[in-house]
């Protein structure tokens, strides 16, 4: 067998643009035959992917995968470039699959997780999977993130919003998994949806973060000459008050519960509620909230121009 050195990979991935690794094992297969490897490289997909890669993949789907006792439970953020593909059955399909890959995982980061063997193909990594689909659909497509939720003590609901552009998993201490405990887990997962929470409570806030924002209030006081004016004592209660209505945003069980008849009830109090109704232990635990395409950067284009320029106008 002759020799894959680190030069021939190199040649390799600038001719076909395919990942390091991928290159290695393609030489290898071929007995070091560089034309050769590129035909793999295209029958598996993997060149074709890569002259996609630098295509912005800013939207797509997130799904979810929970287990029938609700015990355990993923979510995933997968990327295309084009609404268009997103809304396409296919393409759906396998995010469903990605999730499902998710839900067995024993992956602690994205390259460990495309690194395992595919649900529906041992003989392929997720991340050849994901190059097939991308040789399929014609369209650069992205893994972006996935989390796992396990529950001891009780249970995992999901909600996904609007088709997939959102997806959120909460996770309840309960001491039973009833009708009224499930659908108090998917109001708090829509509340989650809405309004976008950082915290579940005030006890996992950062100090460092508190403290930082301590320091802004009061510079923007010391600002203002009318409130820089005011006593000690009230520029410290003023701080405080601000604090407080900012946790009160931030921290899911102090937000305002959005379907409280009231308009005054929090999320804490809602679900206490419904605990001492049906005899029961129940309190939010953690939660994951995922947005498609959140923090990355859409591709703008103008539709005539691009249609001119199919047209060679």
């Amino acid at each position: 067998m002759a020799e894959v050195t680190a030069s021939m990979v190199k040649d390799l991935r600038e001719m076909t643009g395919a990942g390091m690794m991928d290159c290695k094992k393609a030489l290898a297969e071929t007995n070091g035959d560089i034309d050769k490897a590129v035909e793999v490289l295209r029958e598996k997909g993997l060149a074709k992917a890569a002259k996609k890669a630098n295509r912005i993949a800013a939207e797509g789907v997130c799904a979810v995968d929970v287990s029938a006792d609700g015990k355990s439970a993923s979510v995933v953020e997968v990327n295309s470039e084009t609404d268009f593909v997103a809304k396409n059955e296919k393409f759906t399909s396998y995010v469903a699959r990605v999730a499902a890959q998710a839900a067995q995982t024993s992956a602690a980061d994205i390259d460990a997780f495309l690194a395992e063997k595919w649900i529906d193909d041992s003989s392929k990594t997720v991340n050849e999977a994901l190059a097939a689909q991308i040789a399929v659909i014609g369209e650069n497509l992205k893994i972006r993130r996935f989390e796992k939720l396990n529950a001891e003590n009780g249970f995992v609901e999901s909600y996904i919003h609007q088709g997939g552009s959102k997806a959120i998993l909460v996770e309840m201490t309960a001491s039973e998994r009833n009708d009224a405990a499930r659908e108090c887990a998917r109001n708090v997962a829509m509340q989650i949806c809405a309004m976008s929470p950082k915290y579940v409570s005030q006890n996992e806030v950062d100090q460092d973060f508190l403290a930082n924002e301590k320091k802004v209030l009061l510079e923007q006081i010391k600002n203002d000459p009318k409130e820089a004016s005011k006593p000690e004592k009230v520029i410290e209660g003023m701080i405080a008050g601000r604090i407080k209505k900012e946790m009160a945003e931030i921290c899911l069980n102090d937000q305002v519960y959005v379907k409280a008849e009231d308009g005054k009830q929090s999320v804490g109090q809602y679900v206490a509620s419904v605990a001492k109704a049906n005899n029961m232990t129940l309190a939010i635990k953690r939660f994951v909230r995922y947005e498609t395409g959140e923090g990355l950067e859409k591709k703008s284009e103008n539709f005539a121009e691009e249609v001119a320029k199919q047209m060679g106008c």
